[in-house]
């Protein structure tokens, strides 16, 4: 075959798939925010759903929503970092380390469903924490742990030798050189994976549905239960009981996600402007 036409297909390909792509994720955005515009009202977000078909609004689920994503990336975001920075770092690139990297990598692909599971066998049962935000927290966790190792890490090595070998030059010690500039130079790559870690977390239902409950409630201490906008969407949905708070749940959710992942790539052009 000539190689302007293969060339030419593959390209075509490419373009149907783009365009593919695109398509159906506009007609989603679309079909979710003709169906859910209607009821983005002060009421919906900020008043308590009530009632046999849950009128009112969806107050509740955004605050335990953010609630359990806050205080899961409260619990990783150390772990990973440090992790990241042995493996960077410290450890010597041998045997256990690729172990490690392929631990990461396999956790990050386990299906949501099985964390959910594994939670609620470990985190509910087995440590008695309960149907609770802490539960679910940690449960999320082993989700976002593997996405925000591993972002860490390539940003680390990404950062150029030469910055080492300037703070090695001034005096600076191993951690001195790595706490105060190694990370701060992979701070905008660091916090991309953070937001997709969140972006991921926050639209889980399977983990959640497991570990938090449905308590349709405000949560105070990390021991309370409560509802997630993800849980409360399926119920809806599921049930048929309101409809149109369904999609407007839908649409408030999408915006958020949309809102993490518009702010990761932000941060990434940033540091590739920085470099």
């Amino acid at each position: 075959m000539d190689k302007r036409l293969s060339n030419a297909i593959a390209l075509g390909f490419l373009w149907v798939a783009g365009i593919t792509t695109v398509v159906v994720l506009a007609a989603v955005i679309i079909y979710v925010l003709v169906n859910g515009i209607g009821q983005m009202t002060p009421e919906f977000i900020f008043t308590r759903p009530h009632g046999v078909n849950a009128e009112g609004g969806i107050g509740p689920t955004i605050v335990s929503t953010v609630y359990v994503t806050a205080l899961a990336m409260l619990i990783v975001t150390p772990v990973a970092i440090l992790a990241a920075v042995y493996l960077a770092e410290y450890a010597v690139q041998g045997r256990l380390v690729r172990i490690i990297r392929f631990a990461a990598d396999t956790l990050a692909s386990v299906p949501s469903i099985v964390m959910g599971l594994f939670g609620l066998a470990l985190f509910v049962e087995a440590l008695g924490f309960d149907f609770s935000m802490l539960s679910a927290a940690l449960a999320l966790g082993f989700l976002m742990l593997p996405i925000v190792m591993r972002t860490t890490e390539e940003a680390i090595r990404a950062v150029p030798k030469y910055i080492r070998w300037g703070s090695y030059g001034l005096g600076a010690s191993k951690w001195q050189t790595v706490s105060r500039t190694v990370l701060p130079a992979a701070m905008p790559r660091i916090l991309t994976g953070i937001i997709l870690a969140t972006g991921r977390a926050v639209g889980e239902t399977a983990v959640v549905i497991y570990t938090m409950g449905q308590a349709i409630n405000v949560p105070i201490t990390p021991m309370d239960s409560g509802r997630p906008m993800t849980v409360h969407l399926y119920l809806l949905a599921m049930e048929g009981i309101n409809l149109p708070a369904a999609y407007g749940t839908a649409l408030l959710l999408m915006a958020m996600i949309l809102f993490f992942n518009l702010t990761a790539r932000w941060l990434l052009r940033r540091s590739r402007r920085i470099r």
